[in-house]
């Protein structure tokens, strides 16, 4: 599907009572060229349907055979994080979980002016949910994935995000293998505080699925007051409720940031990556599998401490309920520090082709921890880095950058270099070298 512009024409969305009338700002985004794939929807005034315009833009994974699952990276509330969805899909990090289990990636981005109501796409209810599923049978047919308005989804969601991914679990929770909450939950009870926000109802089939709450220290746990000062006790309430009646809910608390998503990633795609392991089928078009209790570990709220399952002689209701033994180990060093250790080599880069001095190439970003930079060899000798400077103001600086909503930065960073310094007629043998966010090097690859 080739790159569309949007339309800038006048919208007018009834929102809170009043009219609210923006031009649309969500017109500059990457290619949607295969394996990328996009459609948008206008926004409706039919009661129950979706009062924003929406952009769906999926990843598609090489290869052949029928996909397994869909992974969902869905942003905050707000302009400028609802802008940053347009990235979501290029994201390499999020794609190497989802090549791993053959699963699509997708990132919707809602057209939400910024002094609107974020609840009119937060919440499932109000007409996104809908959209979102026909959004995986138009990407469907477009891609020539038919199952995707079939297989399982993972859930990320960051902010309002994460009230919509456990909004997805609660009104559909046979399709989801996992939800990740960042920052964000739906409400279960009826709260004065929130009269406006419609509670939810907690079915019993949602207690099967995985999920975790994700907060910053500084959004109530240890900074009791300020604009996000509300997200711990939510998570609490909603922690509680789940785990009361013995659903597979954890707490992450992020131990540096407030309602930024900081190094959060790191954590959160070994766990979906666990997760999916353990719940895709093995067959397409097979229901989900039971996540195994078996071997299951528990975590303390806000204390960093885990304890294994057996043997353990408290209420275990009590405790965050965390997969297993790899994952409860990468939890506590996540909670302590969120500086998570990695002793395995990135990924090569492959295809690198040298056209005069222009170098280009493709890399598969590490899948413990991401991709920071490459090292350009000439000769045997290091010659340049690229990027320059690996920028991330939220946590360890990554290839692409990353933007509020952990999405990547546009534009998106080329894999390319160009060597100026190479003077006409000689000839270099030029090798690139990738580097995870912890500082470990690829093995080179040479230009052919």
């Amino acid at each position: 599907m080739s790159r569309f512009s949007l339309s800038l024409l006048c919208v007018t969305l009834l929102c809170c009572g009043s009219a609210i009338a923006q031009e649309a700002p969500y017109d500059v985004f990457p290619d949607a060229q295969p394996p990328y794939y996009r459609v948008r929807y206008a926004a409706s005034t039919e009661p129950g349907q979706l009062a924003f315009a929406v952009n769906y833009t999926i990843w598609i994974p090489a290869g052949d055979g029928p996909l397994r699952g869909v992974i969902v990276h869905q942003h905050g509330c707000g302009e400028g994080s609802c802008k940053s969805g347009l990235t979501g899909a290029f994201d390499l990090h999020w794609q190497a979980l989802a090549a791993k289990h053959r699963c699509a990636l997708l990132a919707p981005a809602y057209e939400q002016p910024q002094a609107a109501d974020c609840q009119l796409w937060c919440d499932p209810r109000n007409g996104s949910g809908a959209a979102f599923q026909q959004g995986l049978k138009d990407l469907g047919t477009q891609s020539g994935h038919l199952e995707l308005t079939e297989v399982p989804w993972a859930l990320w969601g960051h902010s309002g995000g994460g009230h919509w991914a456990g909004g997805m679990v609660l009104t559909h929770p046979e399709r989801v293998a996992a939800a990740w909450l960042r920052s964000g939950v739906p409400l279960l009870e009826a709260n004065p505080d929130r009269a406006a926000i419609k509670p939810h109802e907690l079915p019993d089939a949602a207690l099967t699925v995985p999920i975790m709450c994700n907060p910053g220290t500084k959004e109530g746990v240890t900074v009791k007051e300020g604009r996000f000062a509300g997200v711990w006790p939510a998570n609490e309430t909603f922690f509680h409720a789940v785990r009361g009646r013995g659903g597979l809910v954890g707490v992450a608390v992020d131990p540096l940031t407030a309602h930024e998503c900081g190094n959060q990633r790191y954590m959160a795609i070994a766990w979906l990556d666990a997760c999916l392991s353990a719940r895709l089928p093995e067959e397409p078009g097979q229901p989900l599998r039971p996540m195994s209790t078996s071997g299951a570990w528990l975590g303390s709220l806000t204390e960093g401490t885990a304890v294994e399952v057996a043997g353990y002689q408290g209420d275990v209701r009590q405790l965050g309920w965390l997969p297993n033994a790899d994952i409860a180990r990468t939890w506590m060093q996540y909670v302590q520090d969120t500086q998570l250790t990695d002793a395995t080599p990135p990924p090569a880069p492959t295809n690198v082709r040298l056209g005069g001095h222009v170098l280009t190439w493709d890399c598969t970003a590490d899948l413990q921890s991401g991709l920071a930079y490459f090292v350009i060899q000439r000769d045997g000798q290091p010659l340049a880095q690229v990027p320059e400077q690996s920028k991330n103001p939220y946590g360890r600086p990554v290839f692409q950058g990353l933007q509020y909503s952990d999405t990547p930065v546009q534009p998106l960073v080329e894999m390319r270099y160009e060597d100026t310094a190479a003077k006409p007629g000689e000839q270099h043998v030029y090798q690139v070298i990738a580097v995870n966010t912890v500082g470990t090097k690829s093995a080179p690859a040479q230009a052919e």
